[in-house]
């Protein structure tokens, strides 16, 4: 009889009770494979179960259709697979290289020229049902820099200022920001989202914070960047690590945050 490795068995265990959407999730199976086929390899076993209990869970939370552009800007073999959109369309790389990504940790910014235009305008969501989140791997060295960040204002979005070691929210709104004091520059989840016309809510290390802020339209309609504003012009680079970001209506942050910290967690355990 052939000696067959464990490694190459355990690959076949996978591919005989998942490869064909077998007890995996159908839109966790559609991506895995669009990811494994912009690598030109297969993820291991262990990343794709990751991928597909975050898929499974953020539906069991009722959260999964909130994301409308989304990347897990991790786990893949490459940087092109890293770019397979996990919702909506993929972004345009601009100056990236593969040097700058990691499989555990995510994508390193430069904190002058290199961002991703997600492809999602602020204005395509509702005006009181919107979130944005990233997950930071390592946070930004900067006196200023963007995480993520665009719209009608331009501020719409999520600011790292790591000279005061605050994060500043607005969402659908330009004028008045929520701020966590002490939270700019610390890693893991970070997110803020609107679910009415009164009241955002901003999350960050665990802890959500609530601001009294009346909405406003947008007044122009721009598409969101990823490691900078977008504000018109492409400015306020980062130079931080993100392994995850999202765009789209409203959901629970802290259900995210739980997701989405698994599965960088799962990452780690299975990438070798």
């Amino acid at each position: 009889m052939k000696n067959i490795s464990p490694k190459r068995l355990l690959n076949n265990i996978f591919l005989k009770t998942s490869g064909g959407g077998g007890g995996f999730d159908a839109d966790a199976t559609a991506y895995i494979a669009a990811v494994e086929a912009a690598d030109g390899a297969a993820l291991e076993a262990g990343v794709k179960t990751a991928i597909n209990d975050f898929v499974v869970g953020c539906k069991a939370d009722g959260i999964w259709t909130a994301l409308k552009a989304s990347c897990i800007l991790s786990g893949a073999r490459t940087l092109s697979g890293a770019f397979v959109p996990l919702a909506g369309t993929a972004p345009t790389n601009n100056n990236f290289v593969s040097g700058d990504y990691n499989r555990k940790t995510g994508l390193v910014g430069d904190g002058s020229s290199k961002y991703l235009n997600s492809n999602r305008q602020n204005a395509t969501d509702p005006q009181n049902s919107r979130h944005q989140a990233i997950f930071v791997s390592t946070g930004d060295s900067l006196a200023t820099g963007t995480y993520i960040a665009g719209g009608g204002d331009g501020f719409t979005g999520m600011f790292n200022v790591s000279n005061s070691n605050s994060l500043w929210g607005y969402i659908s709104n330009g004028v008045t920001s929520i701020v966590a004091a002490s939270q700019g520059n610390t890693v893991a989840f970070k997110g803020i989202t609107r679910s009415n016309s009164s009241q955002a809510l901003l999350r960050s290390g665990g802890i959500t914070t609530s601001g009294s802020i009346t909405s406003v339209s947008e007044n122009t309609n721009r598409t969101v960047a990823v490691f900078a504003q977008n504000a018109g012009s492409i400015g306020f680079y980062t130079n931080g690590r993100l392994a995850f970001y999202s765009i789209g209506e409203s959901l629970d942050l802290a259900l995210l945050d739980a997701r989405v910290t698994t599965l960088i967690a799962a990452y780690a355990a299975a990438i070798p």
